[in-house]
């Protein structure tokens, strides 16, 4: 799922056993990072902690630190440093993920869960997006652009990892990279930190409810047409044989809102009034409100969070259903070096700036990968292991795709039919993908309340000090989270487009700009800025730039 900027981090503190043995060395007290709850990471004052429990556990160590000597810093008592915290993370339309974390910052996982945690943050939904994406760029074009940008998305990251080594005379053990961020920008970084972080949990919510809306609608549907004995879909939609696969909004019509028509056309009174009442635009994205809107006001996340497996289940059940409508339907391949009136694969097409967009927040995890890295049991191994991630996330996504692409039954069906979410070229009537949409909705449902409670954590712990300031501010936000919602719902429900364009803005601050420009001034400090680097880091801020320019363009 996303989730991903500074790492959008909601802490609370969770045992705070006294039985914590007492060290009163120098060395053990750095790795001690006296701090009980990380810090929001949208600003330096760590005062302004989430809970008040935080807070005031914050204020007494700080009062400790200050009783110093001449040689040292008096140690704060055992019962004052908790031993364990619960950290949520999220990346952009990834998972959200509840784990507990050492807070003597010794890393406490093998190499393997570490890796995984990696692939299951950054596996999300926009791996649904993937086979029209690889569409828009063209077959061969497309998978070239799919193995560069991991590449370029994987040393970005690394830049973000190694951020904190330049940041000389400090101790920057319990940093994140906005704090790195702050260092060398001041409040600009600081700032900037809290707004595109708050764009990409803002979009991340956005693309949720339409999905959702999306899935309840086709679950609706099916459920009907089995109660109904309704085998069919509208004939209207194109099929392919005894292995259906429609094209609901055919390349040459043009109409918004045709993927509503999933029914029989028919006289049936009762049919033409379900059909009102369960329309997939102007109808079921207002029932979410009931579902999602008291789930968004509950004070605290930690139940959702133990719902986050259930992102590993969907992708694993994602590749699963590609596997076998590939193996029941066949490659279909027949190809051509541009694009043609015929049904033929280009090979390239001017079209794919929409796939590096959506690239962009699929391999999104430079938001949150530092705090995945610390709770690694041989720290030396981090970039191993993060390489070995991205490897595993970019053979997942490769999978998906081309399989999903090839499998695409063209020519009686034009490539182009394949749409951004490509379940739904699935009709509605199909077992295997009412199963798909019945997990992620259900996963979504859980991961929903949690994007708004971090929003929560980053808007009202920047202003307010606490996420949880009034019934009212934390209402005037839902209903706002919801009305947007809702809107794009209802008017715009293309989740590719908002997805690229996400993904974009996302990538251009946390991936090309700040961990570019980062290691150039650390290098110029040092006096040890070469021409070569100095032109290759350039040259990936404009990409960047260009990149999101783009999605606006094509």
């Amino acid at each position: 799922m996303a989730d991903d900027f500074q790492p959008l981090l909601s802490s609370a503190v969770a045992d705070q056993s006294p039985d914590v043995e007492h060290e009163g060395s120098k060395a053990e007290l750095n790795l001690r990072r006296p701090f009980c709850v990380p810090r929001n990471n949208l600003h330096g004052n760590t005062q302004e902690q989430i809970t008040a429990e935080a807070s005031a556990m914050n204020s007494r160590i700080q009062y400790y630190s200050k009783l110093t000597t001449t040689h040292k810093k008096l140690v704060p008592p055992h019962h004052v440093i908790p031993t364990e915290e619960e950290i949520y993370v999220y990346s952009p339309l990834g998972s959200a993920l509840q784990f507990e974390s050492s807070i003597d910052g010794l890393g406490k996982n093998p190499s393997i869960v570490t890796i995984f945690s990696i692939w299951n943050t950054m596996m999300g939904t926009s791996i649904l997006s993937l086979p029209w994406g690889l569409k828009e760029a063209g077959f061969t074009f497309g998978i070239i652009l799919i193995v560069l940008m991991s590449m370029l998305m994987l040393y970005c990251c690394y830049r973000v990892v190694k951020s904190r080594q330049t940041v000389v005379h400090l101790d920057t053990s319990s940093w994140e990279f906005p704090d790195v961020c702050k260092y060398y920008f001041g409040s600009f970084g600081q700032w900037s930190s809290l707004l595109f972080s708050l764009i990409s949990l803002y979009g991340a919510m956005i693309v949720y409810w339409v999905l959702m809306s999306n899935f309840l609608f086709n679950t609706g549907i099916f459920i009907y047409n089995h109660v109904h004995n309704i085998s069919e879909e509208s004939p209207v939609l194109s099929t392919n044989g005894s292995h259906q696969v429609i094209c609901p909004n055919p390349p040459e019509v043009h109409e918004k809102n045709s993927t509503d028509m999933s029914f029989i056309i028919s006289n049936d009174t009762a049919l033409h009034e379900f059909q009102q009442w369960w329309s997939k635009t102007n109808a079921v994205p207002f029932y979410l409100i009931f579902l999602l809107l008291p789930l968004l006001c509950f004070k605290s996340a930690s139940f959702f969070a133990r719902f986050n497996n259930l992102g590993t289940i969907s992708v694993v059940y994602l590749i699963i259903l590609v596997t076998l409508k590939a193996a029941q339907q066949g490659f279909h391949m027949e190809f051509h070096w541009f694009e043609s009136a015929n049904n033929f694969v280009a090979e390239f097409r001017l079209s794919f700036p929409h796939l590096t967009g959506v690239l962009a927040l699929a391999f999104f995890i430079h938001n949150c990968v530092i705090t995945l890295l610390k709770n690694n049991q041989h720290q030396e191994n981090n970039v191993r292991d993060l390489s070995i991630a991205y490897l595993l996330v970019g053979s997942t996504y490769l999978y998906v795709a081309l399989m999903t692409f090839a499998a695409f039954p063209s020519p009686e069906l034009s490539k182009d039919c394949i749409e951004p979410n490509f379940l739904d070229n699935l009709p509605s009537n199909d077992i295997t993908a009412f199963i798909s949409r019945v997990f992620l909705l259900f996963q979504m449902t859980t991961v929903f309340p949690l994007l708004g409670y971090l929003i929560r954590a980053q808007l009202f712990g920047q202003f307010f000090g606490k996420v949880y300031p009034s019934f009212a501010h934390v209402f005037i936000l839902n209903i706002v989270i919801v009305c947007s919602g809702i809107l794009v719902a209802r008017f715009y429900p293309n989740i590719g487009g908002i997805i690229r364009c996400l993904g974009a803005t996302c990538g251009l601050a946390f991936v090309f700009v700040y961990p570019s420009l980062i290691h150039m001034i650390s290098l110029h400090r040092k006096g040890q800025l070469s021409w070569p680097s100095l032109i290759f880091h350039s040259f990936l801020i404009v990409l960047g730039a260009v990149n999101l320019i783009a999605q606006f363009l094509i």
